[in-house]
């Protein structure tokens, strides 16, 4: 493979004058084409060598199991890797969100783009974790006013992929209308505000959720969604996540 227009400095020029005391940089550069040919620096190698191999193992040590392969494209508007990624943000970052606030977590939102890679049937390790969430996303939760939230439900009712949620209840009609939803089983009430646990992605507008936008406050928990990922792998012996009514539209 072939890294081509990496631009670096070859010289930099640095004039003093005794009557100006400005400055003066002069940077000159050209284009380097980099290929497998390059030969590895030995010493370079037996330095990182050990590093590598300790990563190596510490990534591969086995954590759990799954009973399936799981892909986000599994589903229509939830699927089981989806539901068991919302969930695990949930269980993982509500206490710690409760002893920062007093306050729980209402539902979970992520983004369906986010989910990286599949979960292979059999044993889960920490590579796993890296695997599906290669990104540094962290876990942040947005108090978010009823009215914005309507627009959250509306933005999924549209977008019809399945983000991953947990903890809310989406029902569509067959013209892809809201017709039911809930929060922990009891329907939404527009006029409070709702603490939404989601990513430093999203938070920001990413996807297109600019509802969020309209946050009263976002606590940030500095708490990475891999690291929520692998915590819940190291205590969970088997996965056996499903899709299920979470969100899903009327066909008759």
């Amino acid at each position: 493979m072939k890294f081509r227009n990496l631009f670096f400095a070859l010289g930099l020029l640095l004039s003093f004058s005794c009557k100006t005391p400005t400055d003066v940089y002069k940077i000159e550069g050209r284009n380097v084409n980099i290929t497998d040919s390059l030969q590895a620096d030995a010493a370079i190698e037996r330095f990182v060598k050990p590093y590598r191999e300790h990563i190596n193992k510490d990534l591969d040590s086995i954590l759990g199991y799954a009973v399936d392969t799981y892909s986000k494209s599994d589903g229509h508007l939830n699927t089981a890797i989806g539901n068991l990624m919302a969930d695990i943000v949930y269980e993982e970052s509500d206490p710690v969100f409760f002893k920062r606030t007093g306050e729980h977590i209402d539902f979970v939102l992520l983004n369906h783009g986010g989910i990286r890679s599949i979960i292979s049937k059999g044993p889960i390790s920490k590579r796993t974790a890296y695997e599906i969430m290669p990104f540094e996303n962290s876990i942040v939760v947005s108090k978010l006013p009823g009215a914005q939230v309507q627009e959250l439900l509306e933005y999924l009712s549209k977008a019809k992929r399945a983000h991953p949620i947990s903890k809310l209840k989406i029902l569509l009609d067959k013209e892809g209308k809201v017709i039911e939803s809930a929060i922990n089983d009891q329907p939404i009430d527009f006029t409070k505000t709702y603490n939404i646990a989601t990513n430093d992605y999203l938070i920001n507008g990413g996807d297109g959720m600019d509802f969020f936008k309209g946050s009263e406050a976002v606590i940030i928990l500095d708490y990475k969604i891999r690291n929520a990922l692998t915590n819940y792998f190291m205590k969970t012996d088997t996965i056996n996540p499903v899709a299920d009514d979470r969100f899903i539209q009327l066909q008759d």
